[in-house]
C-alpha cells in the first residue's frame, strides 16, 4: 500500500494495515462510546446512515476508510476526508438528556485515542513490542486520528509517556448508562443482524469483541472475563499472528487497501466519501 503523502510511510505504521484489525472493530466501538456524551449521542442519533446497528456495511466502509486515509492519505486527502466527516458530524448533536456535540475537542480527542489505543494494541499482537524508535513513529502518526477530524495538534499528548497518562485518566472517566450498555451489548452481540447471522457469529463476536477490551470496558458493560477465556483468546491471537506473517502484503492489507483505492477513485470522480 502506497502513500501518496508528503513523507514515506514507516513501516511500523504500514504493519498496521491488517485484515486482522477487524476482530478487534467492534471492541474499538466500544471503547470509544464508553465515553457517556458520545454512546448517548450514537445510540440516540436520528442520522441512520451513519448508524452501524442500521447501516453495518456502509459504517463499516466509512471508519475503516477514515483509518487509511488519516494514517496513509496525503494532506490534500485528509482535507477531504475531515470536509466529509465535519458534513456529516454537523447532524450529530444532542440537548438532552445528555448533551452531546460531535465537534466536542476533548471528544474528539478520546476517539483518536481509542483508535490509536487499538492500533498499538494489534501491532504488539502480530509482532510484539516495537523498538523505541519504531514507538515514537507510530505515536507520531497517530496524533492524525484526531486531526483529520477537528482535533488541533497541541491537544494531542506530547508523547507516550504523557498519553498513557492521559488513557488511564480516560478510562477511570468510562460511564455507561442503560441505553449506551444496551445498544453496546446488542453491538457485541451481533443482535441486530439478521437471526441466522446473528445465530452462527453471534457468541464468537462477543468473545473476540470482550477479548480485546480491557477489563474495566467489561465490567462497564457486564460480562463476565475469566483466566481460562483469556487463555483461549491468547492462543487465538497467536494464530492470528502467525497467519498474517504467511500472507502476501496485499492479502494482509485487505481490506484497508481496497477502501484506500475506492476513497481515492471517490474523490476523483466527485462522488461522496463518506
Amino acid at each position: 500500500m502506497t502513500a501518496t503523502a508528503e513523507e514515506t510511510t514507516p513501516q511500523v505504521v504500514l504493519d498496521t494495515f491488517s485484515g486482522i484489525a477487524l476482530a478487534a472493530a467492534a471492541a474499538n466501538v466500544v471503547m470509544q462510546l464508553a465515553r457517556l456524551p458520545i454512546g448517548h449521542g450514537v445510540a440516540e442519533s436520528k442520522v441512520e446512515s451513519g448508524r452501524v446497528d442500521k447501516h453495518p456495511v456502509k459504517r463499516a466502509r466509512t471508519t475503516l476508510t477514515y483509518i487509511a486515509v488519516a494514517m496513509l492519505g496525503s494532506e490534500d486527502e485528509r482535507k477531504a476526508m475531515r470536509q466529509e466527516v465535519n458534513r456529516a458530524h454537523r447532524q450529530v448533536r444532542a440537548k438532552e438528556p445528555v448533551p452531546y456535540n460531535a465537534f466536542d475537542p476533548e471528544l474528539q480527542l478520546w476517539v483518536a485515542a481509542c483508535l490509536y489505543f487499538g492500533v498499538e494494541m494489534i501491532y504488539e499482537i502480530l509482532y510484539g513490542k516495537p523498538t523505541p524508535e519504531e514507538a515514537a513513529e507510530l505515536y507520531r502518526y497517530g496524533a492524525r486520528f484526531g486531526t483529520t477530524l477537528q482535533m488541533k495538534p497541541e491537544l494531542w499528548p506530547p508523547d507516550r509517556a504523557a498519553f498513557e497518562e492521559y488513557w488511564q485518566d480516560g478510562v477511570r472517566k468510562i460511564e455507561m448508562d442503560d441505553v449506551t450498555r444496551a445498544y453496546l451489548r446488542d453491538l457485541t452481540e451481533l443482535r441486530f443482524l439478521h437471526a441466522p447471522v446473528r445465530i452462527g457469529l453471534g457468541r464468537f463476536h462477543t468473545f473476540m469483541t470482550l477479548g480485546f477490551l480491557p477489563q474495566p470496558f467489561r465490567d462497564e458493560l457486564g460480562y463476565e472475563w475469566t483466566p481460562r477465556d483469556q487463555r483461549r483468546f491468547d492462543r487465538l491471537t497467536r494464530a492470528l499472528a502467525r497467519a498474517n506473517r504467511l500472507m502476501p502484503r496485499p492479502a494482509r492489507e485487505f481490506p484497508f487497501n481496497v477502501y484506500l483505492h475506492d476513497f481515492r477513485r471517490r474523490i476523483k470522480s466527485g462522488r461522496p466519501v463518506v
